[in-house]
């Protein structure tokens, strides 16, 4: 989402030197959604991927649909969603144009509707498996029960949610649980959570709590409140922003990083502002 117009406005060139840097990093998956930088970021990222050598069997590519909003290139009078079968069959092909790609490993509907069917979803994700457009099919947002209901129709691999050290309500709402009883990969948008970006109470006992462990453990603050996520046993794949190569580096760090479990506990007390029942 940052490397379009919603972000740093990256350059053709500097889109190829920025997936060549993650590839050579380790991190082989792009994420992406239809809406972002008003419907123009996957064209702006399948022109450079088309000029970057790359191979596309190397990398993973996501996308997601259903939001709807008023752009330029739509005549959408109100946000709101779409999730008829035509759409979402229609979306995630202009998604293939835009990236230049025959298939999308992973497509997911990007946020629950009212009105969404299971039955509708599911007629759209079964064409588009069985053309061999998508590998994979999941959500994004979702509840453990809305979940339950478009999984009695089809496969859900992914729930895309937010957590993070200070955004950790689906750690107790069930929603992290409901995933791991049903083998679904969560990913972390926003991992860092209001860390960097805001200054109160709980960012500031964070930070206290951190100065300690950055010595402890050789590492920098974002890569502990990382490692914070990648210790959940639900095997939480985190979806990074940044477009700095070195805070790309730094991040795929964190994956070595084994924060005891006190230290783990210590970070979610100050966090939450107490300590846990």
């Amino acid at each position: 989402m940052t490397w379009g117009i919603w972000g740093k406005q990256c350059s053709t060139s500097q889109m190829m030197d920025l997936m060549q840097h993650c590839i050579s990093s380790g991190i082989t998956t792009f994420d992406h959604a239809d809406i972002y930088g008003g419907y123009t970021t996957e064209a702006d990222f399948g022109n450079a991927f088309a000029q970057s050598g790359i191979h596309r069997e190397s990398i993973e590519i996501i996308s997601k649909c259903g939001i709807q909003l008023q752009a330029e290139n739509r005549q959408n009078t109100i946000k709101h969603y779409e999730y008829s079968s035509e759409y979402i069959i229609w979306s995630a092909e202009t998604s293939l144009k835009n990236l230049q790609t025959d298939y999308l490993d992973l497509l997911l509907v990007h946020r629950p509707s009212p009105l969404m069917h299971p039955d509708e979803i599911a007629k759209a994700v079964d064409q588009l498996k069985t053309q061999g457009k998508i590998k994979n099919f999941g959500v994004s947002n979702f509840t453990p029960l809305q979940m339950n209901m478009i999984g009695s129709k089809s496969e859900i691999t992914t729930n895309q949610i937010q957590f993070s050290l200070t955004d950790f309500d689906a750690m107790h709402n069930g929603t992290l649980d409901y995933m791991m009883t049903n083998s679904i990969i969560p990913m972390a948008w926003q991992p860092l959570g209001t860390f960097f970006k805001e200054q109160n109470e709980q960012t500031a006992s964070i930070h206290k709590a951190l100065e300690s462990l950055t010595e402890k453990y050789s590492a920098t603050k974002d890569q502990l409140v990382l490692a914070w996520v990648l210790k959940h046993p639900a095997n939480i794949h985190p979806v990074i922003g940044t477009t700095t190569p070195e805070r790309i580096t730094n991040a795929v760090k964190a994956t070595e990083i084994d924060l005891s479990l006190e230290d783990w506990f210590l970070l979610l007390t100050e966090s939450q502002g107490h300590e846990v029942p």
